[in-house]
Parts: C-alpha cells; structure tokens; sequence
C-alpha cells in the first residue's frame, strides 16, 4: 500500500508537468496569407508577437486559456509541494480537476470561440492533438492526485490505529449529521408562511414610502437653499 502511494504520489506530478508543457506545444492550426500558422497554447494565453512570412503579428491574449495556464502551474506547484506538506495533496488535484475540465471545454468547442483571429486571414482553422491531450492530463492528473489522497489518509488512520476515521467515512459521517438535523427542522404551515410573508411585504412598502418621501424633502430643501 505504502508503495502504491509513493507511486500515486509521483505519478501525479508528472502528469501535472506533462500538462504544463503541453501549453508549450502546438495548441491551434490555421491557414493565413497562405502560410500555415499554429500558435502555442501559452502564446494564445498570454497573447505573443507570432511571425508569419517575415511579417510580426499580434496574438489577443485568450483570457480563459490564461485562467487554465495558472490553474495548472499551481497544480503543478501544489503537487511537488506535497512532498515536503500534506496539506497540499488536497490542493493539487482541486487544481488540476477545476483546469482539466475547463480544457475539455475549450477543446470541445470550435477554436473561434477561444482563439482571436482577427490579425489574420484565418481559414481551415482546427485545433491540434495537444488541445485534448491537455485535458486528459490534467484530468488524469487530478484522479491519480485524488487516489493519493485517498490512500495516504488511509494509511494514517491505520498508524492511528482507530483514532481517525477516513475521509469517505468522514463524508458519510457528516451527511447523517445532516439529515439528522434536518429531521430537527420544524416548517411552518401555509397559513404562517402567508403572514410573514405579508408582513415583510407590508414593511417593504412602508420603508420604501419613508425613503421616497425623504428623498422628496430633502430635493425640494435643496431647491429652495440653492433658490435663494
């Protein structure tokens, strides 16, 4: 078990690093002033200078492919940190689920709702291998990163010997607690639920009434004081 761990554990921050620099190789392929252009992932995020047949282009920076770049690195961070903290272990694969489904977006959809072509004459444009290999990275990232976690606090409740509970009976735990207390809740019937509803309406309109007639007091004060 411990070993299967320790390879969860490395495993996740290869594939969260295999997912980085994914964002490095060819993310989009179009054809412009006759030439075939594929801008990187990380150009189109931050939104780099590309040449194109001796000529400089402008890249619009992709907003949401920013959003996932970071996602990512700090999964990728969070992941090497876990070594040194197991705090971080329930951080990583947060970041790399959240990144790997946004991803799976983007590559799902047509590349003109996440690609600004607008400096080209862009046709034929579709995006490359690396537009899904990112998401099933990350996705998978995210999967070893949670079966990690799963087995690491595993084996800590079977150093504590019983004084811990895992974090599936934890869950289970708290969704008892839950319906428990909601068992506990006693609703009010339609005939309360029409008075207060009637009286928090009745109180609405008197405070609005109060307002108004504040505002028109003041307004015409201020007209007499900037009258005279």
């Amino acid at each position: 078990m411990k070993i299967a761990n320790k390879i969860c554990q490395i495993l996740s921050i290869v594939l969260a690093v295999a997912s980085l620099v994914l964002f490095f190789t060819s993310f989009v392929s179009f054809e412009a002033n006759g030439n075939t252009v594929s801008p990187v992932a990380a150009q189109l995020a931050f939104g780099n200078k590309i040449e194109v047949d001796g000529q400089s282009y402008q890249l619009a920076h992709s907003v949401k492919l920013l959003f996932c770049f970071w996602l990512t690195v700090i999964g990728v961070v969070s992941s090497a940190l876990s070594f040194k903290s197991k705090k971080f272990r329930y951080v990583a694969p947060a970041f790399g689920l959240g990144a790997g489904i946004f991803m799976l977006v983007v590559a799902l959809s047509e590349p003109v709702k996440f690609v600004d072509f607008r400096p080209f004459a862009a046709a034929g444009a579709k995006y490359t291998t690396s537009a899904l290999l990112i998401p099933i990275c990350l996705l998978a990232f995210a999967v070893v990163g949670i079966a990690y976690l799963l087995i690491d606090d595993y084996l800590e409740v079977l150093a504590s010997k019983g004084a811990k509970k895992t974090i599936l009976k934890r869950i289970v735990l708290f969704f008892r607690d839950y319906k428990s207390e909601v068992k506990k809740i006693v609703w009010p019937n339609i005939k309360d639920v029409l008075k207060n509803t009637g009286i928090v309406l009745i109180m609405c309109l008197l405070i609005g009434i109060f307002i108004w007639l504040l505002d028109f007091g003041l307004g015409k004060l201020l007209e007499l004081i900037l009258g005279a």
